[in-house]
């Protein structure tokens, strides 16, 4: 009896709180709610009262932050979509660790539908038919929403803030990840300390699997993604089958916005409540400190970053992968890039665009500065390519190899002369083993990109575009576009006789130089 009574109160104060999200998120505006089913609505920005020449000017500092798409909604209609070339805003986009979100946002499904009991439920008693390692109080103390909240206090090394990414990296070369993740020993008591740790992220995966007996992707299939009209999508798995949770989805700027859209909507869609209320709360008054160097006012809570003095709450991957939500201009905006970018900056240069909550008088030669903006961004700009040395025919057709390092590339050949100029690498394959990986991609030398057919994302560096010029009489550059990986490198080769020095940027900018030899 006093369990239906704690469950009755339980639900009535669902409803209550389902009530007032419904009602805040309709605040301000003077429409009916807008769905995008089976996809968004388009409006000019003025008939939503935003400032095309504010998004104009955004617009074009997209190149300079090195973006591939921008997007945003205002009352449910799309009043800005851009793509910024090579990328096109049709194409599958990898999120990184924005995928960290989509995941919590299934536990939160589950919790909502009583698959899961709690998310104070202990994270070790869904992986009781595994022998762990370095066990001890601390560890069974660890709870579901310890590793929403990156604070199980498991021992992790993941370059936030700086330093080692070593847990990763061991990650990636183990042959099962979740072993992996639970073996490592604990640095904190949980609930003690946040630390950034995609391993927290990859066991709530593994917990939908267990609990489902699907992977987390097959769920989100059904329970998700298909409520939102998202059917096009990709995902990484583990070598089990694990959908990755840390990283590993990829979605179309548009589908991010919508998963923004159920969050601004208080996790309602249409007429399904698909998020429980309180979820939503939690997310939008993020409390733990993220101890970020970089933006000391981070919030972190449930997967989700946040910005509490901006009222502003996001999914976050690396390289700007972005889905934002601000609640008060009643704004959804999406960014995918190649580099890092400012959030606070960002949601500051959003919000400025906005002028009323009702329609603006139509703007026609704002409007018209806007779709130039825009088209700009997707023409593909001719770079300069330098004049052509004699060196090119000597170095085209040799093999240069490098060391095992930092570099990651063992082996590369230029072929810059005749009909069909283009580079081949060897890198090592990701996984257990020493495998290596034969690359190839055609190269522009003419100041555009080159690009190999498109495919599936989660083929290894499968979709690039390649361009190359002469910095000098002895160095050769090549820039590289993981077109939808969120990722570039610019590659310099300094060749001197049989030698050659090849230096390029790693992961967190970090400056690489290596010295290879012709291969005999």
């Amino acid at each position: 009896m006093f369990k239906n009574r704690i469950g009755c109160l339980q639900l009535a104060l669902g409803l209550v709180l389902a009530g007032l999200f419904a009602q805040n998120a309709s605040a301000g505006d003077s429409k009916p709610t807008v769905w995008p089913v089976p996809d968004w609505q388009s409006a000019a920005p003025e008939e939503e009262g935003m400032d095309s020449a504010a998004l104009a000017k955004l617009v074009a500092s997209g190149k300079t932050l090195r973006l591939d798409s921008l997007l945003i909604a205002r009352h449910g209609r799309i009043v800005l979509d851009a793509a910024y070339a090579p990328y096109k805003a049709d194409e599958l986009h990898i999120i990184n660790s924005s995928t960290k979100a989509v995941v919590a946002t299934l536990i939160a499904m589950l919790q909502k539908d009583g698959v899961l009991d709690s998310l104070d439920h202990p994270a070790l008693d869904f992986f009781h038919d595994r022998k762990i390692a370095n066990v001890d109080e601390r560890k069974q103390a660890i709870t579901v929403q310890h590793l929403l909240n990156m604070n199980s206090g498991l021992d992790w090394d993941e370059g936030y803030n700086g330093g080692p990414e070593k847990s990763v990296f061991e990650l990636g070369r183990s042959a099962d990840w979740v072993q992996y993740i639970l073996d490592q020993p604990m640095a904190h008591a949980p609930g003690e300390a946040f630390y950034y740790n995609s391993g927290n992220s990859h066991l709530l995966s593994a917990i939908i699997t267990k609990l489902t007996g699907r992977s987390a992707e097959q769920f989100a299939a059904e329970r998700l993604f298909a409520p939102l009209g998202i059917t096009d999508h990709a995902w990484f798995k583990d070598p089990q089958g694990v959908s990755g949770g840390g990283f590993g989805l990829a979605l179309k700027p548009r589908d991010m916005a919508k998963i923004g859209y159920l969050y601004l909507r208080g996790g309602r869609w249409g007429e399904q409540q698909l998020l429980p209320p309180t979820w939503i709360d939690a997310v939008n008054h993020a409390t733990i400190s993220m101890n970020a160097k970089f933006e000391p006012g981070l919030r972190y809570a449930n997967q989700f970053w946040a910005l509490p003095d901006r009222n502003v709450f996001m999914a976050v991957g690396y390289h700007c992968q972005v889905i934002m939500v601000l609640p008060d201009p009643n704004i959804v905006a999406v960014m995918t890039a190649r580099d890092f970018c400012p959030f606070r900056k960002l949601a500051n240069d959003i919000s400025a665009a906005v002028k009323s909550d009702g329609a603006l008088p139509a703007a026609p030669e704002a409007a018209a500065d806007l779709a130039a903006a825009v088209r700009d961004a997707a023409t593909e700009t001719q770079s300069a390519v330098g004049a052509v040395p004699e060196i090119a025919a000597t170095i085209s057709g040799k093999t240069y190899t490098f060391p095992p390092g930092p570099l990651g590339v063992n082996a590369i050949t230029l072929e810059l002369t005749g009909t069909d100029p283009h580079v081949a690498w060897d890198i090592p394959r990701p996984g257990p083993g020493n495998n290596i990986l034969h690359l190839q991609n055609p190269i522009g030398l003419d100041g555009t990109y080159r690009k190999t057919a498109q495919s599936h994302p989660w083929q290894p560096y499968a979709y690039r575009a390649m361009k190359g010029s002469w910095i000098d009489a002895t160095t050769f550059a090549i820039d590289v576009q993981f077109i939808g990986q969120g990722e570039e490198r610019t590659w310099r080769l300094t060749f001197d006789g049989d030698r050659v020095v090849f230096k390029t940027r790693g992961r967190y900018g970090k400056e690489l130089a290596v010295e290879g030899e012709v291969r005999n």
